[in-house]
């Protein structure tokens, strides 16, 4: 398994931009799908984006398609989460989350950063 950590959360006004980094520790980075899921208070867990392992095939929740990017930089064994235009309803406490290739669980998560767009 890894341990991860994000970094990078705030508090910004509509329409600005943040970029969210989750460093791992532990072996095999580049072996690991990386998530990034948020959670407002009161609703379920969501996906927001996904990178593969190899080649770094990327995925996004509807919501969020054309303003967020996600990436990583396996020789610092970390993955980045680059979002712009951001909306009050992008708040959230955002996590990153790990699973070994195509297995189907994540199994490594992160402590969680918040992120907080005021109108």
């Amino acid at each position: 398994q890894v341990q991860l950590v994000e970094s990078g959360g705030g508090l910004v006004q509509a329409g600005d931009s943040l970029r969210l980094s989750c460093t791992a520790s532990g072996r095999s980075f580049s072996s690991y799908y990386m998530g990034w899921f948020r959670q407002c208070p009161g609703k379920e867990r969501e996906f927001v984006a996904g990178i593969s392992w190899s080649p770094g095939l990327a995925h996004y929740v509807d919501s969020v398609k054309g303003r967020f990017t996600v990436s990583r930089d396996n020789a610092k064994n970390t993955v980045y989460l680059q979002m712009n235009s951001l909306k009050p309803e992008d708040t959230a406490v955002y996590y990153c989350a790990a699973r070994f290739r195509d297995l189907p669980d994540f199994t490594s998560w992160g402590q969680g950063t918040q992120v907080t767009v005021s109108s």
